[in-house]
């Protein structure tokens, strides 16, 4: 979950400045970490490095386009030094590609991606999951997450820390950014960028007296896994609706399934997330709370 404070100095225009990871040379990129936190957070988002790494891909396979990308964080990033990309390619034929990806800081290796392209054909057929009959954008409520150019506004939420909050273990979230990238590999970059950001929130909010702000307090929490498939084309005016369901939660882990709809129906975009939650051990509350994970 990302804090106000670590969000004030940030605006949509400089975080897709920071996604458009750097040629080195064949297959190695590089990309910047970040500003840090006003409350020193040194730690990263996973899903800031997802859309680094959909960015590089994308640069990688100029003719091809990002369908689906499956991250597993391994390790923490940690703001200040850049992160190295390399793109091992696995197969790169005519209409298909795959690729993995090692993310790595300071020479050690830190989260690994999974990434399939193709070259987008006519259809066959054609379904999608209908966007969920909820309250519409201005009627939903402030989420917070204070940034310039991106407003994110909770259905049915009021505070989505507040352990005494309690409901159903599903959130939408609306989004309305400025500007939308017209690039699709910034598109879809910023798209991926969000789908981290819930799943914890919407598994605890089923249960009470534990909620967002006892994370890295008193129960320690992280995303380890985030996979996104984007459906083409992924273009959208307005707001998107992101909507989260958590399936299961037990023996320290919770699945969160997700997807993305534009205002106007169409889905763009389906996603997953493994994430860990259990209690802070006492090897933990040694560390200092910015550097915990």
């Amino acid at each position: 979950m990302t804090t106000d404070s670590e969000q004030t100095h940030w605006s949509v225009a400089g975080l897709l400045d920071l996604f458009d990871a750097r040629p080195l040379d064949d297959g190695r990129f590089t990309a910047d970490t970040g500003i840090a936190a006003a409350d020193e957070r040194q730690v990263v988002e996973g899903t800031q490095v997802l859309a680094q790494v959909i960015v590089a891909v994308a640069k990688r396979f100029p003719e091809k386009s990002v369908r689906s990308v499956h991250a597993v964080f391994a390790r923490a990033v940690l703001v200040g030094p850049p992160i190295d990309i390399d793109i091992d390619v696995v197969a790169e034929g005519r209409s298909t590609a795959t690729a993995v990806v090692a993310v790595s800081q300071n020479d050690r290796r830190a989260i690994t991606v999974t990434a399939l392209l193709d070259v987008p054909s006519g259809d066959v057929i054609r379904h999608h999951l209908p966007k969920p009959g909820v309250t519409a954008p201005r009627d939903a409520n402030d989420g917070g997450m204070p940034m310039a150019g991106r407003e994110v506004r909770l259905v049915d939420v009021v505070d989505v820390n507040n352990p005494d909050e309690v409901g159903p273990p599903e959130l939408y979230a609306w989004l309305h950014y400025d500007p939308i990238p017209n690039r699709d590999d910034l598109a879809k970059a910023l798209v991926a960028y969000f789908t981290g950001h819930l799943g914890i929130s919407t598994t605890m909010r089923a249960h009470e007296g534990i909620g967002t702000a006892q994370s890295h307090l008193t129960v320690s929490t992280a995303p380890m896994t985030v996979s996104v498939s984007f459906h083409e084309p992924v273009t959208w005016t307005g707001w998107l609706l992101y909507s989260h369901e958590s399936t299961q939660v037990g023996a320290g882990m919770s699945y969160v399934r997700g997807t993305v709809h534009t205002e106007e129906g169409e889905l763009i975009a389906s996603f997953t997330q493994d994430a860990l939650i259990r209690p802070l051990r006492a090897a933990d509350a040694a560390i200092k709370t910015e550097a915990r994970l």
